[in-house]
């Protein structure tokens, strides 16, 4: 006999293929139902990860209770948030019956994008590996139906978004990306008011590719340069440009289709994940930072071109730096260190990176270090930042483990 997880997958793959996301929530809940999961229920995370919200999809009568299901939980505080806070399953009280409620991350990858709940029976653990199982279908599915769906992208945001704020979060990467070598991730704010802050990475064989953009301004007009500057950066790389020559054509793009006077300050970087060289070029932006050992190694100084997009034709310098295992690096811009309280105190490079050594001690997973990290600028600059504050953050693990002698035989 099929196991009942296995069917459960099955069923739902076959279901999604003509699905909305509107039906998503009452489909998996069909399904999980007949494979012995009760009350499932997807909540999703919010564009700024502090609350957990009920997927649009549910009727009023959603897990059989009228009105009893919550249609937002906090991240701080909830079981819900525990669970996405720390990437693991976290279980609720359980009740006469022998269940209890199951709170499960929903990943895709290392993206957390919500929490599933689930009540399961007490000590089940093959209902456990079902529900966690069904949550990493359910991820999947809605990184298929999302990025369609006008009323997944009302649900996530909390307030209006400008134009330029919209145009920087169709053209970004996810915020979270990891293999078995590296762990990437973004945070940026204000999020709804986002002017020419943006950020890029892309991985290509062997080699991550990164970018942190600042365009002058905090207008609708920084947003479409910074765009117009990434989209000529992944033109020239994937036409194989190295990091000068690709600095040099976003330099000519820019002077050619803006005659303003804008510019862009950025850094632009490429990191060996098999032996951990990094190199980078640096156009008039905030020095790259190494975090080793749990304490801060050193600023990565490089000599700076003039911001892209002056036609002042000053050449970029090529710099390298050998990284180590467990390595952390930062690439921000700006409005990061110069966030200042109502005393105008500047939030400060020591303090930034003070607190990523700090949250790396304690064992921190990098996309909750940054969540955290966000929270505690805005909490400095009284809940509200005059400036756009980007930071990406690059963990290195390691080169590849070496093949086992059966591996090195088979390849020989």
């Amino acid at each position: 006999m099929e196991p009942r997880g296995e069917r459960l997958l099955k069923d739902l793959v076959a279901a999604s293929h003509l699905m909305s996301l509107e039906q998503l929530p009452g489909v998996v809940a069909g399904h999980a139902a007949h494979a012995g999961l009760k009350d499932v229920l997807i909540y999703v995370v919010d564009l700024q990860q502090n609350v957990l919200l009920l997927l649009t999809g549910y009727g009023v009568d959603a897990a059989g209770d009228p009105g009893a299901e919550a249609a937002e939980l906090r991240v701080d505080g909830t079981l819900a948030g525990r669970a996405f806070q720390s990437v693991r399953a976290v279980t609720g009280q359980t009740a006469d019956d022998g269940t209890c409620p199951c709170w499960v991350p929903i990943l895709d990858g290392t993206e957390r994008l919500g929490v599933l709940r689930v009540t399961v029976e007490r000590d089940d653990d093959a209902a456990m590996e079902d529900a966690e199982s069904l949550a990493g279908l359910v991820a999947l599915l809605l990184v298929s139906k999302g990025p369609s769906s006008d009323s997944f992208s009302r649900l996530v945001r909390t307030r209006a978004m400008t134009v330029s704020a919209e145009m920087q979060w169709r053209l970004m990467p996810p915020m979270t990306f990891a293999t078995d070598r590296v762990v990437i991730g973004a945070a940026l704010e204000p999020a709804y008011k986002l002017g020419g802050d943006t950020f890029d990475y892309a991985l290509a064989g062997d080699t991550v590719h990164l970018g942190v953009f600042d365009a002058m301004g905090h207008d609708t007009a920084a947003g479409l340069t910074s765009n117009l500057a990434v989209a000529a950066c992944r033109n020239n790389r994937l036409q194989g440009a190295g990091l000068v020559e690709t600095g040099r054509a976003i330099e000519e793009v820019l002077v050619e289709q803006d005659q303003s006077g804008r510019f862009v300050t950025a850094v632009l970087a490429e990191l060996d994940i098999g032996t951990g060289m990094l190199s980078w070029v640096s156009f008039g932006h905030p020095a790259p930072v190494v975090v080793r050992n749990g304490r801060w190694v050193t600023t990565l100084e490089c000599t700076p071109a003039t911001p892209l997009g002056t036609g002042l034709g000053v050449e970029a310098t090529l710099c390298r730096e050998q990284l180590e295992p467990g390595d952390r690096l930062l690439l921000y811009t700006d409005g990061i260190v110069e966030a200042r309280d109502p005393d105008k105190q500047e939030f400060g490079l020591q303090r930034f990176v003070d607190f990523i050594i700090r949250r790396n001690a304690d064992g921190m997973a990098v996309p909750e270090t940054l969540r955290r990290l966000v929270n505690s600028i805005l909490e400095h600059h009284a809940g509200r930042l005059d400036d756009d504050a980007t930071v990406l953050l690059l963990e290195w693990l390691g080169p590849a483990p070496p093949a086992s002698a059966a591996e090195a035989t088979e390849q020989t």
